[in-house]
């Protein structure tokens, strides 16, 4: 499967390019070219040094989102809605991954807190730009840190939703790629805005406690 990752330049669209570089072809997008090439070499680095081989070119977000099967969104809440505005003919049909919160860092405010999103979140607010695409949220409480230390198994659940049942379940199963990742079906794309708030949360134990990466389990759920 072709993946594209749409700011597969910071840190969190970067670990996931690294993860699903296993089993797949990676595409790595930006607004620049070359600043996506640049990160496919230093991703491409990482996998040999590592002992294996992989599949990952640096392009522009549009080209990567031509090309891709599943194209993943990893930019920050505040160029949200410009890029996905210059994509949306190139995403019709295909399955997009919302993985953005909207930090109110976008108006430098603290990573602690969210700025209300009219449509209720921010993969609903990608779905309603993009109609004609079967939109997935999924991945926002997933430490980055971790996703690039490819010695460590991450420990967390990853919480998909999403209208569309056979895009969920092609998500649930990439997520589940992951050494210690466990995707679970969350329910429909409304649900998302609890999801993505469970970030903010996750950043002030961090904080709080100094911890690497803190994670979530749901309990008593037997996939």
């Amino acid at each position: 499967m072709k993946i594209a990752i749409l700011g597969g330049t910071g840190d969190q669209g970067f670990g996931l390019a690294l993860r699903f570089s296993k089993n797949h072809e990676i595409l790595i997008g930006s607004r620049k070219a070359e600043k996506a090439i640049e990160a496919s070499e230093n991703a491409l680095k990482i996998i040999s040094d590592k002992g294996y081989s992989a599949d990952i070119k640096g392009m522009t977000n549009l080209e990567a989102s031509k090309l891709a099967d599943v194209v993943i969104v990893s930019l920050p809440f505040e160029y949200t809605i410009s890029t996905i505005k210059e994509l949306k003919e190139a995403l019709k049909g295909k399955i997009v991954v919302s993985i953005g919160v909207p930090l109110a860092t976008a108006i430098g405010d603290k990573p602690t807190r969210v700025i209300a999103c009219p449509q209720g979140s921010v993969a609903e607010l990608i779905q309603e730009m993009l109609p004609e695409s079967k939109v997935v949220s999924g991945f926002q409480n997933i430490c980055s840190k971790c996703l690039e230390d490819l010695d460590c198994e991450v420990a967390c659940d990853v919480l998909i939703a999403g209208n569309d049942s056979d895009a969920k379940k092609v998500i649930v199963e990439l997520a589940s790629e992951i050494p210690g990742v466990r995707g679970i079906d969350a329910g429909k794309l409304e649900i998302s805005k609890f999801i993505e708030q469970i970030t903010p949360l996750l950043i002030q134990l961090n904080i709080k406690y100094k911890l690497k990466g803190a994670g979530i389990h749901i309990t008593g759920l037997n996939l």
